[in-house]
Formats: C-alpha cells, structure tokens, sequence
C-alpha cells in the first residue's frame, strides 16, 4: 500500500477534522517536483474553481462589490497572503485572508472547508466556491499544509498528490435535513421549500407568509438553515402593510432570461428588515432579557437568493425558525431601526456623496446594524455622532445587493442627543437625475438594524 493510500484510508472527512485540530506549522519538506507549490494551487484550485467569471476573476464581476477579491493568475498572491478579510466577523477575530503558519486564522481556509466544526461551529459567511461543487479532502489539505507552511510564493513544499485526491468533503448521497420546528408553544417555523435553480442561473425569490402567531410575541433567538448554495435568507416586515404583496405566492426577482422583474423590484421598496442570514446556517440569540417584539397576526416576506453555477439543476430550500419567550421574562423590548435619508438628488454622470445624521430621542443600545440602497449605491458607511466615539466608523458596504448584517458582540451605547450617520456614496451612470423613490430606478439610503431603549 502506498504512503498516499494509508493516509486516505480512513475518511476523508476525519482527516480533515483531525488536521484542523493542530495549532503548530507542519514541517516543511521541499519537494522535488520542480513546481511551486501555490503555482500548483493557483492552477488547480484558485484559476478553476475560484477566478471565474462573475466571482474572483476581475473587478469587474458582480460580485465584487461584496468581496473586493481577485484571485487571477498573477494577482492572487497579493491579494491573499497577510491581507485583512472585508468579512466582518473574520476581521474581528483578527484573521488574515491568509495568515502565514495559521490557517485557522486565515478566512481562506474556513471559506474553503464546508464543514465550520473546525472552527468552533462559528460562521463566515457562505463556504466557496458558492454554487459549485466543494473542494475535495485533498484540495483542502494542500491549501491547509500550503499556510501551515508559510504561505510562501516561490517553494515546492506540499505533497502535489493531495490534489489529485477524489474524496469529497461533503456526502454526495446525503440530503438536506430541514430542521425540525419549534416545539408547540415555544416558536414558530418559517420556510421556503424545495425549488429548482436553473443551471447557470442565479434565482432569487420573494414569498409573503403568515408568522402563525394570533397574539403578540417575543423572539428571543432565530435560527437559519438552508440548502449551500445561497447567497441569504432574510425575513422584511412592510414599512406601508396596505401595499403588502398577495400571500403564499414565489415572486421571482428575475425572469427565467435572466431580465429584472420589475414588479418583484418594486415590492422590495416597501422591506423593513426584521430577521435573516448570510451562511447557510446560523443560530442568533439576543441578549439575556431582551425579546423582538412581533405583533400579532405578523406577515413576513421570505426572501432567498441562490445561486447555480453547474450545469445541471440544482435546489434551494430555506428555514428560519423563531423561539420565543413568555412576556414576563422580556425586560428590554427590541425594535428595528429604520432611519431613512430622502434627500437624495444625484445629478446624471455624476459621483455624489450624501450625509445625514439621526440622533435619538431616549438612550438606547444598538445590536445590529444592516443597510439598504438600490444599484448606484457603491458604498454605505455608518458612523457614531455624538459621546466619547463620535465618528467611529462602526459599519461599511460596498455591495448595494448583498450588505452585511453585522451583529455586535458589544452593543453600540448611545445616549439621549446622540446618533447615529448615514454617509452613502452613489455613482450615477444614467443619463437623468436620480431621486429618492420607491421603484428600481429611484434610489434609497435607509440604516437598518436592532436597538432597545434603556430606561
């Protein structure tokens, strides 16, 4: 038997776990294949899989208003290799895209592996490459051993055989699980259920569902669980409930040409962000006391976006799940914020900057804080006005269609007269004036987010 058969004869997968557990760099053996070992990496994990049309390729793809990462040929080292993430939460647990001898510091590690036990069960955002087939064992653990062993440029030092291993990472026969419902009196279960994503075909969709709750109730904690895949799952409230759309039906954002719904784009307008998730799974609870109000007889609007980028059909399926808390228990009611600026008048061709302050009225404390533009939005900060942080940029996005939703381990204190700052750059590519408006060719800059008053 050889050395490469003994060490994949147990599962891939424990082996992968198993290697995940080691904290210390693996010693580096140069290799005599006479090709370094991230050249080997960037053509066969990073150029194929990674560097593709509309993902890492160029700053041109869509998506990389979300990322801001090209990982082409000749540019992915330097974009990786001791560069800090844009993902919120990796950054606040001081990763690096890859940090040299620690791949459970390095974002590109954790997005590779499709299983998050590694690294505590916590979550930075989808596993890549997103609507493609996973990295197998061996592509992992080459990726793995290449940070582990200094992330260098230019040395032979990975054993080349761990990427022409066929070991999945994740079960090719294994089906989503959907998760089971709260238990009679303590929750309630929303869900979009199996639809098919054409190949080649980004799928988002829009479904108006009763919450189920005939009296008023307390949220405490929310679960997601969704099929890979997705790029969200979010649950809006309706800013105006009168122009709420028809229940139980799947609104598509797009139409099977790929062309904007128009009527789907117009509905958007009228979202107030009440719940969601970016990662197929996370488990978010609020703190001790503090409950989400929900108002009885509650509709919500669904939203899930998928994304497939074989050339089969694929599926999507999504899950969120409410628990809630008897009144008694709720000592601090949470709201959503919604602080909305309408003066906006971006001039045709123009690259304008707009700012506008909302100071609260009693002290508060700010858990999460999200955003929404529409397509000329290319950044959205957020700033604290007023206290001892006043001007701390506590939140930044440049993806008008996929924005953070940063929860915050400490929550933003503010007291009576402070604020918070919406400063929201648009870039105006048309040939007229763009104003506030409630279609897809008006424009939008509105703060979301959790807070509750402090008596």
């Amino acid at each position: 038997m050889t050395i490469r058969h003994l060490v994949y004869a147990t599962s891939g997968i424990m082996l992968l776990l198993g290697a995940c557990q080691r904290q210390v760099a693996d010693t580096v053996t140069p290799t005599s294949t006479g090709t370094d070992s991230f050249a080997l990496m960037q053509d066969r994990i990073l150029t194929p899989t990674c560097a593709t049309a509309g993902c890492h390729a160029s700053e041109a793809d869509a998506s990389f208003k979300q990322h801001g990462l090209v990982l082409a040929k000749g540019l992915a080292f330097a974009n990786l290799v001791n560069v800090a993430p844009k993902n919120a939460l990796s950054l606040a647990d001081g990763h690096k895209r890859v940090k040299p001898f620690a791949s459970l510091e390095s974002l590109l590690f954790h997005k590779l592996n499709p299983d998050a036990s590694h690294h505590a069960g916590k979550v930075y955002g989808n596993a890549m490459p997103l609507g493609g087939t996973p990295l197998t064992v061996g592509q992992i653990e080459f990726v793995r051993r290449w940070i582990e062993g200094g992330a260098l440029p230019t040395t032979s030092y990975v054993d080349p055989a761990l990427l022409d291993d066929k070991t999945p990472s994740t079960s090719t026969t294994s089906l989503f699980t959907p998760p089971a419902a709260p238990a009679k009196g303590t929750g309630f279960q929303l869900k979009v259920e199996a639809f098919d994503i054409a190949p080649n075909f980004e799928r988002e969709l829009f479904t108006r569902q009763a919450v189920g709750n005939t009296e008023d109730i307390y949220v405490n904690r929310f679960t997601v669980n969704m099929r890979s895949g997705s790029h969200h799952f979010l649950a809006y409230d309706f800013e105006n409930k009168s122009l709420a759309p028809p229940m139980n039906t799947i609104r598509d954002l797009r139409n099977p040409d790929g062309t904007l719904n128009l009527l789907t784009a117009l509905q958007m307008s009228n979202h107030v962000y009440l719940a969601g998730s970016q990662s197929a799974t996370n488990d978010y609870s609020f703190p001790e006391g503090a409950a989400l109000l929900i108002p009885a007889n509650a509709t919500v609007d669904l939203n899930v976006h998928y994304v497939n980028k074989t050339t089969a059909v694929t599926k999507g399926e999504a899950y969120m799940n409410f628990y809630t808390t008897p009144k008694a228990a709720v000592t601090k009611v949470v709201k959503t914020l919604n602080m909305g600026n309408t003066s906006l008048s971006i001039p045709a061709g123009t690259t304008k900057t707009f700012t506008k302050t909302f100071l609260v009225a009693k002290d508060m404390q700010v858990l999460t804080l999200t955003s929404h533009m529409h397509k000329l939005g290319v950044k959205f900060v957020i700033k604290i006005k007023g206290g001892a942080r006043d001007g701390e940029v506590v939140y930044t996005t440049t993806d008008w269609e996929h924005p953070d939703i940063i929860n915050f381990k400490t929550p933003i204190l503010l007291a009576k007269g402070e604020g918070l700052i919406s400063e929201i750059t648009y870039n105006n590519t048309t040939a007229k004036t763009v104003n506030f408006g409630l279609t897809s060719e008006d424009e939008m800059g509105i703060i979301f987010g959790y807070y509750y008053e402090i008596n």
